[in-house]
C-alpha cells in the first residue's frame, strides 16, 4: 500500500493535556509514556503510526501528523508498527506510583487523584492501570485495603474493632457486610489464625486417583487430584494450618460422589456451591475458566484477553497453577499457544486425559508411560 503522504492531520481537541501539535511533538521527542493512549503520530513517508514513546528512530517534523486513536489513523490509510514497543518502564512507573499512592493512603484515592498525579486523564489512566495490572484501581484499593486489614489483624492483641478501622474501613457495618468474602471466614476467627474454622473433608478413588473433597460453611474450597491421600490430606493441612479438619460423615460422601461424577463426566457440571478464594486477579481469572465450555480450550493469551489483560500472559499461568478446585474451575482448558499442553497442577497425564474425555466423551485412564 502505498504511503498516505496527503493525508491530512486533523486538528486536535482543545480540551487534551496534549492539546496543540507542538505539544504532541514535544512529547514525541521526549518519548513520553504518559501520552501514550492520548494521541498516535504517523509518519507520510512510511504510512505508519505509532504510540508517543515508540522507541524507534525519530522522523523529520514535516513527514509527521498526529491523530487522535489507532482508528482515526487507520482509517487514513496508515497502518501500525510492527516493531517493539520498549517504552513498558515508563508505564509500569506510573502504574507503580499510583500502587504507592494506594497502599499509603488511609482512603481509597479518587481516581481523578490518582490520574491528574500520573499526568493522565480519568480514562486514560484507568485503562493504562487496568493493563499493567490486570485490576481496576477500584479492585486494587480494595485488595490492599484487605491486605492492612490482615495485617491488623495479625497484630498480638489486636482487637476486631481496632483492625477495622486501622484497614481504612468508615464504619463497621460497610465491613462486616463483606468480611466473609475479604476474608473467607469471620474476622474473629482470622485473628485467631482461623481457629474455630470447621472445614470437612473426605477422600475418595476415581479413575485419575485419589481424590480430596473439602467443604467450609461456604461451600466447596478444595479438590484436590493425586497419587498419594496422605499427600492430599497434607496439602490441605498447609491450605487451613490452624482451622478444625474433621473427616467427613456418609451424608457428606454423597458430596464427594457428585464431584467423582464431575471428574467422570465433566460435562454434567457441578451444582453446588464453590468457596472461591484468591487475589482479584486470580478470581477474576477463574471466573473466566468457568465460562469456557467442556470440549473447547484456550491459549493463556486468549484468557488474558478475556479479563481484559492482554499482557499478563504469565499472571493468568500462576492464577491457573494456584486453582484449588480441580475440574470445577477448569484450568486444564487452558493450552500454551501453539496447543501444547504445557503445565498442570494434579499432573500433565491427568490434564490430557480430561481433555480426551470432555472432546470425546472417554472415559480413559492416562496413560503412564506416555
Amino acid at each position: 500500500m502505498a504511503a498516505p503522504k496527503d493525508s491530512p492531520c486533523p486538528p486536535p481537541p482543545q480540551h487534551l493535556p496534549y492539546a496543540t501539535d507542538a505539544q504532541r511533538w514535544q512529547a514525541v521527542l521526549a518519548r513520553d509514556a504518559r501520552a501514550d493512549g492520548q494521541f498516535v503520530y504517523a509518519v507520510r513517508t512510511t504510512g505508519i503510526y505509532c504510540q508517543p514513546s515508540c522507541p524507534k528512530r525519530l522522523p523529520r517534523r514535516e513527514n509527521v501528523c498526529f491523530f487522535d486513536s489507532p482508528e482515526a489513523a487507520e482509517a487514513a490509510g496508515f497502518r501500525a508498527s510492527r516493531s517493539p514497543q520498549k517504552h513498558s518502564a515508563a508505564r509500569a512507573d506510573i502504574v507503580a506510583a499510583a500502587c504507592r499512592s494506594i497502599d499509603m493512603a488511609e482512603t481509597a484515592p479518587a481516581l481523578e487523584a490518582l490520574a491528574a498525579q500520573a499526568g493522565l486523564s480519568a480514562f486514560h489512566f484507568h485503562r493504562l492501570f487496568k493493563a499493567e495490572t490486570g485490576l481496576t484501581p477500584k479492585a486494587y484499593a480494595t485488595a490492599a485495603r484487605a491486605r492492612r486489614l490482615r495485617a491488623q489483624l495479625a497484630k498480638p492483641e489486636a482487637s476486631v474493632t481496632d483492625a477495622i478501622y486501622g484497614a481504612g474501613f468508615q464504619s463497621s457495618s460497610r465491613f462486616y457486610e463483606t468480611a466473609d468474602q475479604r476474608l473467607g471466614m469471620p474476622a474473629r476467627d482470622y485473628r485467631d489464625g482461623g481457629a474455630g474454622a470447621e472445614i470437612r473433608f473426605a477422600i475418595g478413588q476415581c479413575s485419575l486417583g485419589a481424590i480430596l473433597v473439602a467443604q467450609s460453611r461456604r461451600g466447596i474450597c478444595a479438590i484436590l487430584l493425586g497419587d498419594d491421600a496422605e499427600l492430599l490430606v497434607r496439602d490441605l493441612q498447609d491450605r487451613f494450618p490452624k482451622a478444625e479438619l474433621i473427616g467427613a460423615d456418609r451424608g457428606f460422601e454423597q458430596l464427594v460422589a457428585q464431584v467423582v461424577g464431575l471428574i467422570e463426566a465433566p460435562a454434567l457440571g457441578l451444582q453446588l456451591p464453590l468457596d472461591v478464594r484468591g487475589t482479584a486477579f486470580q478470581e477474576r481469572v477463574w471466573q473466566a475458566l468457568r465460562e469456557v465450555p467442556p470440549g473447547s480450550t484456550v491459549s493463556y493469551a486468549e484468557l488474558a484477553a478475556r479479563i481484559g489483560s492482554p499482557k499478563a500472559v504469565r499472571a493468568v499461568g500462576s492464577a491457573c497453577g494456584a486453582n484449588p478446585l480441580a475440574v470445577a474451575i477448569p484450568c486444564h482448558r487452558v493450552l500454551r499457544s501453539d496447543g501444547d499442553l504445557s503445565g498442570y497442577r494434579w499432573g500433565i497425564e491427568r490434564k490430557r486425559a480430561l481433555l480426551l474425555r470432555e472432546a470425546h466423551g472417554q472415559r480413559e485412564l492416562p496413560d503412564q508411560n506416555s
